[in-house]
C-alpha cells in the first residue's frame, strides 16, 4: 500500500479519524472528526489555549496534535515542555480508549518530561506558568490520575477526570 505524502514528499496520513484519533476506513472520508492540519504553527499561548479547549472537550488526541506541532516548531528550550504535554495528552487518549496500561505509562512519561523542562538550568521567569499553563496543577492531576488508574483501573474514573484543565481561565 502506498503511503500518503504531502507536496514535499513527507509522509502524511490522510485517512479520516474518529473523535479519539482512531483511523477510519478510507471509504468513510468526510465522516471523521476535523483534523488538525499537519502544518499547524501556533505561538505558545495560542497553542496552549487550543490544546486546553480540546482537552476539556474530551478530544485529547487532537490536543496531542496541537502540542506536538508546538514541540516541533517551538524554541528548543521549550521542547521538553511541549513534548511532555503531548505525551500526557496521548496518555489521556489511551484512557479514553480503555487502555489503562498505556494511559499510566504515557501520563507518567509526559509528567517526567515536563518536570525536566522545569528543572533546566538558568530557568527564565515564568517557567512554572508558561503561556498561562498551570504546570503544578496539571502535573498533580496527571500524577493522581495515573496512580488511580494503576491502582483501580479505568472503570471507576469519572469522565470529567479525563478532561483536565491546562490553562487558567
Amino acid at each position: 500500500m502506498r503511503r500518503d505524502r504531502d507536496l514535499a514528499g513527507r509522509p502524511r496520513n490522510a485517512r479520516p479519524r474518529d473523535a479519539l484519533g482512531r483511523p477510519l476506513d478510507r471509504a468513510r472520508a468526510g465522516e471523521g472528526d476535523e483534523r488538525i492540519p499537519d502544518d499547524l504553527a501556533l505561538a505558545g499561548a495560542d497553542a496552549a489555549a487550543l490544546a486546553d479547549q480540546l482537552l476539556r472537550a474530551g478530544r485529547p488526541f487532537h490536543a496531542h496534535e496541537v502540542l506536538e506541532a508546538s514541540w516541533k516548531s517551538g524554541p528548543p528550550r521549550e521542547r521538553d515542555l511541549w513534548q511532555g504535554l503531548a505525551q500526557v495528552a496521548v496518555g489521556l487518549t489511551h484512557a479514553h480508549r480503555g487502555n489503562a496500561r498505556g494511559a499510566v505509562a504515557l501520563l507518567r512519561r509526559g509528567a517526567l518530561r515536563v518536570r525536566e523542562y522545569q528543572g533546566q538550568a538558568a530557568s527564565p521567569p515564568g517557567r512554572d506558568h508558561p503561556y498561562g499553563i498551570e504546570i503544578a496543577a496539571f502535573l498533580a492531576e496527571s500524577d493522581d490520575l495515573a496512580a488511580r488508574i494503576d491502582r483501580d483501573g479505568l472503570a471507576g474514573i469519572p469522565d470529567a477526570d479525563l478532561r483536565p484543565r491546562l490553562v487558567n481561565p
